[in-house]
C-alpha cells in the first residue's frame, strides 16, 4: 500500500507540474495575442 501511495502522489505532483506550465504558456500567448490587436486598434484611428 505504501508503494502504491507514493506512485499516486508522483503521478499527481506531476500532472500538477504539467498543467501549471501549460497553463502559464496559453495565458502568455493569449495576453500577446490581445496586446497586439489592441495595438493594431489603436493604429487604426
Amino acid at each position: 500500500m505504501n508503494e502504491q501511495l507514493r506512485i499516486i502522489l508522483i503521478i499527481i505532483v506531476s500532472v500538477s507540474i504539467f498543467g501549471l506550465l501549460v497553463f502559464v504558456f496559453v495565458r502568455n500567448f493569449i495576453r500577446s495575442k490581445t496586446n497586439n490587436l489592441v495595438k493594431k486598434e489603436k493604429n487604426k484611428t
